[in-house]
């Protein structure tokens, strides 16, 4: 998932929340289709799209929306309506570049005329309504978005691979490590990219990833553990203390990947304690995961000073930032993936166990009568393709984990449902079934480029654990989506395009255990191959007494003990009857395969 950024001066950045200023409240009203086209005094729309956990959101409340002006402004021409992006995925989409938190205006037929990101304070907002008051038509911050057109072809070319994997190099901040250039962050596809070219021996990716590593454990609280989304310093050592599910989950997922890789104890330090974090403070009483947790404790204490305290001083105090409760089947199926990583890597039980429980109530509570997985409980719009894309993935997850086939029947099914309901014709994949108007912008579907990437990955990877040539009909489709010319010529790091290329493009790594899953031995080398730092990978358990696998691509042969096989692309290995025999395998088939955009196109 990519960032959200606020752009922020530093002036602001030590700005301490105000109390609020003196002046009558404002009415807000929840987003609903019938904004827009039925009010006769033809007021406009303002739009507040927040998070629970954003600091600057909580200023821009404290401050600016109880600015008398301001409040005046407001009442006499607009109609002000306020929505949590958490709970809204398809505003959140939309909107997420612009945010958090991000203001919208619209006239009453829905047509955007201004967004701005971040906060704003009284005499900007004062500004900027009174600007779209006496001028009511579309400002330089709103452009029509193009419909991409697919291309003919689902395969990037020699030279768009190479192009893309310039445009991604030079992406990375190699002098202070990581991505961007005012705030530091991890972004999880360019992190995923140098992590798959590190596995196959490109010493400059795992340079790259290993200093990001490094420097992010400044990100990740060392009291109570948890990673925190961004630093707002070059050097790591600023963080904003917002802590969010997505940044849980990837930062799991992916220090448990670099352990595999390096085992490097300062890696399963930052898994380990952002595992502690997850399921000590976001896991509910009923087995689901929460959503986020505040950067501040309230307008008074931020988290600056709070997160600066010991814990046993945080206990004292009495009161924490506000955790959200709400339990999103989206959330939860990143959580599920985070932590069948994190058991892969260290063999956990617990969190393995964590990992189905989540999954068995999200399934309970969660899943519709049509297949589809609902966000929370009430949802306003939807259902999303977020939620069941994130839970089928969750179930290839859990597959791989635990070779327990029912795992991999519910990824399928969630890989029919998003192909019956989201494929659009006109290429891509809708992003909600509920259009968030009918009117203005919301005429055109919005299609955010990482659940397209995301998608087009998991629809792949189904189609080499099942051999269902619908899946791979499905990649196809999100593949030729990601290949148009429009986004391939914006000039922007695509390495979450680069990815699906990728892996659309050859066979992952096959780690095959053949035995009885009661086998101890046979526990062993799946413990094994689970650990296998690759993460484009297939992992099946074939004991025959279930009968055909899945996908039966492959036969192999019934030797008197249990064994693993290794298979990539046009390789295969002997069996392995050892953990150490396994690793000898991987080096020789899977490393040492080239580095940069040859390595990528292999």
């Amino acid at each position: 998932m990519t960032l959200k950024r606020t752009t922020i001066s530093l002036a602001l950045l030590t700005l301490v929340m105000a109390p609020a200023a003196a002046g009558e409240a404002l009415t807000w009203r929840g987003w609903g289709g019938d904004l827009f086209g039925q009010k006769a005094d033809n007021r406009l729309v303002i739009l507040d799209l927040e998070a629970v956990w954003c600091h600057w959101c909580h200023v821009m409340e404290e401050t600016t929306y109880h600015d008398p002006k301001v409040v005046e402004l407001l009442k006499s021409k607009f109609v002000t309506v306020r929505a949590d992006q958490d709970a809204n995925p398809d505003l959140s989409n939309r909107y997420g570049d612009w945010g958090w938190p991000a203001t919208i205006i619209f006239d009453s037929k829905g047509q955007e005329l201004i967004k701005r990101r971040g906060y704003l304070d009284p005499a900007e907002m004062t500004a900027l309504l009174e600007a779209v008051i006496a001028d009511p038509t579309p400002g330089p911050s709103v452009s029509a978005d193009a419909e991409a057109v697919p291309a003919d072809s689902p395969f990037l070319s020699k030279a768009q691979r190479a192009d893309l994997s310039k445009r991604s190099d030079e992406a990375f901040d190699v002098k202070n490590a990581g991505w961007g250039d005012g705030l530091k962050f991890i972004d999880p596809d360019s992190m995923d990219r140098l992590l798959s070219l590190a596995a196959k021996g490109d010493a400059a990716a795992a340079k790259a990833a290993r200093a990001t590593f490094d420097a992010a454990l400044n990100l990740i609280d060392p009291e109570w553990g948890g990673i925190y989304q961004y630093s707002d310093a070059l050097n790591w050592r600023s963080p904003h203390y917002e802590k969010i599910m997505s940044y849980q989950s990837n930062g799991l997922r992916q220090y448990s990947v670099a352990y595999g890789l390096w085992k490097d104890p300062k890696h399963l330090g930052g898994a380990k304690d952002i595992y502690r974090y997850l399921t000590g403070k976001l896991l509910g009483p009923d087995g689901a995961f929460f959503t986020s947790q505040d950067a501040d404790v309230d307008a008074v204490m931020s988290g600056k000073v709070f997160y600066a305290m010991k814990a046993e001083n945080r206990e004292k105090l009495g009161k924490e930032p506000r955790i959200d409760t709400h339990s999103y089947a989206r959330e939860n199926g990143w959580a599920i993936s985070g932590l069948a990583a994190y058991y892969n890597a260290t063999a956990e039980p617990a969190a393995l166990q964590t990992a189905e429980k989540a999954a068995r109530f999200i399934i309970e509570k969660r899943k519709r009568p049509d297949g589809l997985f609902s966000h929370g409980d009430s949802d306003r719009g939807g259902p999303y393709l977020g939620d069941t894309l994130a839970m089928g993935q969750a179930f290839l997850d859990l597959y791989a984990a635990t070779g327990t086939r029912s795992w991999l029947e519910a990824a399928t099914q969630a890989g029919d449902v998003i192909s019956q309901k989201f494929r659009d014709p006109k290429g891509g994949f809708l992003t909600t079934l509920t259009p968030e108007a009918a009117s203005g912008a919301f005429k055109q579907a919005f299609k955010p480029l990482d659940e397209q990437t995301q998608v087009t990955r998991f629809a792949n990877l189904l189609h080499r654990y099942s051999g269902n040539a619908s899946y791979r009909a499905l990649a196809e489709h999100g593949m030729k989506y990601l290949a148009s010319k429009d986004l391939l010529e914006s000039g922007r790091p695509l390495p979450g395009v680069m990815l699906a290329d990728t892996e659309f493009s050859v066979e992952p790594v096959h780690l095959t255990i053949v035995g009885a899953k009661d086998s101890a031995e046979a526990q062993v080398l799946h413990a094994a191959a689970r650990a296998v730092p690759v993460s484009y990978k297939r992992t099946d358990w074939w004991d025959k007494r279930e009968g055909a696998l899945k996908n039966p691509d492959v036969t192999y042969p019934e030797l008197e003990q249990p064994a693993a096989f290794l298979c990539t692309n046009r390789i295969c290995s002997l069996p392995a009857f050892t953990p150490d025999e396994l690793q000898a395998a991987l080096k020789r088939v899977v490393k040492g395969t080239g580095s940069g955009a040859a390595a990528e196109a292999q």
